[in-house]
């Protein structure tokens, strides 16, 4: 039996942070601005595998694990880890690839040798009937 072609199958979109997201001490942004970003990348996953957006069941994990900042160019990242009939098991992780350094100046900012993970989640999708 064949593996399914659509595991393993996987979708990144990159974002940048507007200051305007941050409305926590220390210039922080709050969590749910990545989880916006992963219903953003499970849809168009869902587009490309189903020819459906689909609806985001729920997640089984949300692990955040550093902060997002204002100035951040976030990348977003869902793979597809399990084919059920109707459901699709995806995983997700978002990186900081760039991060301002406003000690340089007002708009000075780094492409990061290493991108950051910031959060990491598994969850369910599933297509219509």
């Amino acid at each position: 039996m064949n593996a399914d072609h659509r595991l393993g199958m996987s979708v990144t979109h990159r974002r940048y942070v507007p200051y305007s997201h941050a409305h926590y001490g220390g210039n922080l942004v709050d969590g749910a601005y990545v989880l916006a970003m992963f219903g953003d990348v499970a849809t168009e996953l869902m587009i490309r595998t189903d020819g459906d957006e689909g609806l985001f069941a729920g997640y089984d994990d949300v692990a955040f694990r550093a902060p997002v900042m204002g100035g951040d160019v976030l990348e977003a990242t869902a793979t597809v880890t399990r084919v059920g009939t109707r459901s699709r098991g995806m995983s997700f992780e978002a990186r900081v690839v760039c991060r301002a350094a406003p000690e340089r100046s007002a708009s000075a900012a780094d492409v990061l040798v290493e991108p950051i993970v910031v959060t990491t989640a598994t969850g369910t999708v599933v297509a219509p009937a």
